[in-house]
């Protein structure tokens, strides 16, 4: 089932709030976003089972959303624009985006009847939220903030649904390196990516790199001091929906601290995750689950560092293997 996307303005008409009662949630983020707050969204629409439940997040994101639940993606970025007008006069509005007030105040300017979120100071309508926890792990922290408002809701309800595409035969029971992050504080150097990759070739797996279309110069430099075959890099090749069917055919996945570690935890692929500069208490995938392995020098640096974080740099290739190994 495809997901459903609003229009944005006419399902803002006075005629349609009517007809249909309405649940907005702004989580206008990236992919490990999303994924973090699978548990939060599935019992918010558990808890109002009447409701439509619009999810404000961009448009990018619909291959995901669609195998959450039944959500109708309204497209949205960041907090640059207001919300449009097909998103005003929800029931309820659920701020799953951020502490405030800025994101508070988006959802406040819908006029919705009620307002779900965090508590914060600046905001009136927020007052009866719970108060926000920096040290909190993303997932327990949205579960946390509903549950205040009289919303259960399950921290381990992570799964998603097997996306329904094919992979190239090569990708089923392959291992999966994506060497690239947002930020250069969290992106582990080339040579112990090539480390990595020319050890599991030599193991008899078949290896292949993951990235976006800006990381195909870095995916094509793994390969090559690797001596991987050119087919090996699929930087820049697979859509959103491409990669989650990749990885959940893969064998196991290895990355840093990105959006691609909470897709091997949601789709039940083993993996190992490369920690730097944010502790995996505040991201990493359920400490409780075996076939994911983090690891982490145990120091915490700045993310948006414009050089690998130093903590990251402690992690030899020689660590990576050896926790590989211990997958299923």
């Amino acid at each position: 089932m495809a997901v459903k996307e609003a229009d944005s303005e006419a399902a803002g008409s006075a005629r349609d709030a009517e007809a249909e009662p309405r649940v907005l949630v702004l989580r206008a983020l990236g992919v490990g976003d999303l994924l973090t707050a699978v548990p939060a969204l599935r019992a918010i629409g558990r808890a109002f089972p009447d409701h439509a439940v619009t999810l404000a997040a961009p448009r990018a994101l619909a291959p995901l959303v669609d195998l959450i639940g039944d959500l109708t993606l309204l497209d949205h970025h960041e907090l640059d624009t207001p919300l449009p007008r097909g998103a005003h006069h929800a029931r309820v509005a659920i701020n799953l985006h951020g502490r405030g007030p800025h994101s508070h105040r988006r959802l406040t300017d819908t006029h919705p009847e009620r307002l779900i979120a965090f508590a914060h100071p600046h905001v009136p309508r927020s007052r009866e939220g719970p108060p926000w926890r920096p040290d909190e792990h993303e997932v327990h922290r949205w579960c946390r903030m509903i549950a205040a408002h009289g919303i259960s809701a399950d921290p381990d309800d992570l799964a998603l649904r097997a996306p329904q595409r094919p992979v190239p035969e090569e990708a089923t029971g392959a291992t999966v390196l994506h060497p690239g992050a947002k930020d250069p504080a969290r992106r582990w150097p080339i040579t112990r990516w090539a480390a990595v990759a020319r050890t599991e070739r030599a193991r008899g797996r078949s290896v292949l790199i993951t990235g976006g279309p800006d990381e195909q110069i870095l995916a094509r430099a793994v390969a090559e001091r690797a001596q991987l075959p050119p087919g090996a890099v699929l930087a820049g090749r697979t859509d959103l929906a491409d990669l989650a069917a990749l990885v959940a055919a893969a064998g196991r996945v290895v990355c840093g601290d990105t959006g691609l570690a909470h897709l091997a935890t949601a789709l039940g692929t083993p993996s190992a995750v490369l920690f730097g500069p944010v502790s995996p208490a505040a991201w990493g995938p359920p400490p409780d689950r075996f076939q994911h392995r983090v690891l982490w020098a145990g120091r915490c640096g700045d993310p948006h560092g414009k050089r690998p974080d130093a903590g990251l740099l402690a992690i030899q290739p020689a660590d990576v293997l050896e926790q590989m190994e211990a997958l299923p």
